[in-house]
Parts: C-alpha cells; structure tokens; sequence
C-alpha cells in the first residue's frame, strides 16, 4: 500500500508542477495546447507502438480485457437508453452524453496511473483499444448527420495518432519480426515522456483560466444551461463514478478474474470523462455544455475515487 500511496503522490506532486507553471505562465500562452499536443501526436503513439508490440497478444484476449469490454458496452448502452429513450434528449446530446459516461480520460490519468501505480503501460491498453476502435467511430456515425460533405468526419477516429499507434503495435506484436533497436529505442525513449507530459498536462488545466487566454469556445458557456442539464450531469457522473467500477468489478468477479488483476481493470473504469469528448462535441456542435461539465465534475470526483479504489482492492 505505502508504494501505491507513494505512486499516487509522484502523480499529484507532477500534476502540481503543472499548475504551478499554469498558474505563473512560466511556459508562456499556449503551453498547454502544445503539451497536449505533443501527447496527442507523439509521446503517446510511441508508447502504444512500443509496449503493444513488445507485449504477448494474449495478455489482450484475457478475462480482463473481456471486462473492460462487457463493462463499457453496458454502461454506454445504459446511458443510451437513458438519455435518447427515457429522457429523449436530442440525438446529438444524448450521444455526447453517452460517451460523456463511457469514455475515460485513458490518456492524460489512465497511462500515468498504468506506469505509476499498476507498474504496467499495458493495463490500458485494453480500454485505450475499446473507445478509439468502438466508441468513437459509433459516436462519429451517429453524429454525422449532415449528408455526404461530412462523411470523411467518420473515418476520422481511425486516422488519430493514438489509434495509428495501436494498430502499429498490435501489428508489431502478430508478426514474427522485430524492429531494430536503432527504431525501437528512439521511440521507447519518446514514449517515457507519455506520462509525465500528460500528468503536467493536467495539473495546467486546473490553472487560472486568464481573461486573454480564454478559448474562443468559451462563448459556448455564456447561455443559460438547457433544461435538464444539471440532472443530465449527474446521472453521467453517476455512471462515470459509480455504476461503472461498481459494475466492472462485478463482472469481473463474474468472469473468474484474478485478484491481482482486479485492481487494474476497476481502476481503469474509474477514469474520469475524456477530454476528446468535448473535442467531439465542438466538432459537430452538439452537446458541449454536458461534456464540459461532465468532464471538470469527474475529474474532480476521480481523485478520491482512485484512492479509494486503491484502498479497497490492493
């Protein structure tokens, strides 16, 4: 437990450095963007490319996988059924407020949790896998309701540097062929960053939002929220923080999987939103008032939550 807690503390303690250089514009205007770009296009790719390839297939055909699976399946179709059917929202907010409980934060809080607390990149790789192969392209279909000048937008998700890198790494891991160690080793370097950027990344977010460093999405906030917004907000965050660990580590109870893996497959689900969420929402200018609450709400909630996961399981 005291190299759990101590894991958890090197993450809080980087994510503060975060803030801190946020907070006194020590990086300039614009350094976050740049970081999360940097994430985004490079750092992560590389050690999606590295650790899938150099990983046994099997460890992603196992019961934990299966879980991570079953459990996103149920809580994006529960969500579905509640927000399209129950609530009748919209098509398009009832979609965003699907991914919105379904879709974690596996970039910025999952991989630094896998490295620092599970000790192995690969714990999340399975849900990494499951929302840039499953959800996103389903979100993207739904979205795309503007006829065929907006088809392409579809098969975006599929060209995103995160999923290229999956599917390099899955790739390198089929075949009987190894890269050089003058590839491998660059990028092995480069995909050491992933988690310290992306933690830096996230303590800059909580920072002081100045007035000429306000995005011009900020517009989006100014109207009164929709009706039913709140509640819309809390039942995702009811989903997000609650039902789905709760519901993974039933099933994972239900489909025999050991007890030390049952830490890295109910913190997973314990992720907080993503923030390509609200990316998807901007895209078609649909829900961006549930995805950006959703997001700020569990992210907060996700803190005490992980411990407290970490706290009864490991």
């Amino acid at each position: 437990m005291t190299a759990v807690l101590t894991a958890l503390g090197t993450m809080a303690v980087i994510a503060f450095a975060g803030w801190v250089l946020a907070t006194f514009r020590v990086l300039g205007p614009g350094a976050q963007q740049v970081l999360a770009r940097l994430v985004f296009a490079l750092a992560t790719p590389s050690l999606l490319i590295t650790t899938i390839g150099e990983a046994n297939l099997s460890l992603l055909l196992t019961r934990t996988a299966a879980t991570t699976v079953i459990s996103t399946l149920v809580v994006a179709t529960t969500a579905a059924a509640i927000f399209g059917g129950l609530l009748r929202r919209g098509r398009g907010q009832a979609t965003v407020a699907t991914l919105a409980a379904s879709y974690v934060n596996a970039g910025n809080i999952g991989i630094p949790v896998a490295i620092y607390v599970l000790t192995d990149a690969l714990a999340v790789v399975p849900t990494m896998l499951m929302q840039l192969l499953v959800l996103a392209p389903t979100a993207y279909a739904v979205l795309d309701t503007a006829g065929a000048g907006r088809r392409e937008l579809v098969l975006r998700p599929l060209r995103s540097p995160l999923t290229i890198g999956a599917l390099i790494g899955l790739a390198l891991a089929i075949v009987p062929w190894t890269p050089p160690d003058a590839v491998l080793q660059p990028l092995r370097l480069v995909g050491s960053t992933a988690a310290p950027l992306a933690l830096l990344t996230l303590g800059m977010s909580f920072a002081p939002l100045r007035r000429s460093d306000a995005p011009s999405t900020a517009s989006a906030s100014k109207p009164a929220p929709p009706p039913g917004h709140w509640l819309d907000v809390a039942i995702v965050a009811t989903l997000r923080g609650a039902v789905h660990p709760a519901l993974t580590f039933a099933v994972a109870h239900a489909l025999g999987v050991a007890e030390e893996d049952m830490l890295a497959v109910v913190l997973m689900a314990a992720l907080p939103t993503a923030q390509n969420v609200l990316v998807y929402a901007l895209q078609f200018d649909r829900g961006l008032r549930i995805a950006r609450d959703s997001q700020v709400i569990t992210t907060a909630v996700s803190i005490p939550l992980l411990v407290g996961v970490v706290a009864l399981l490991h």
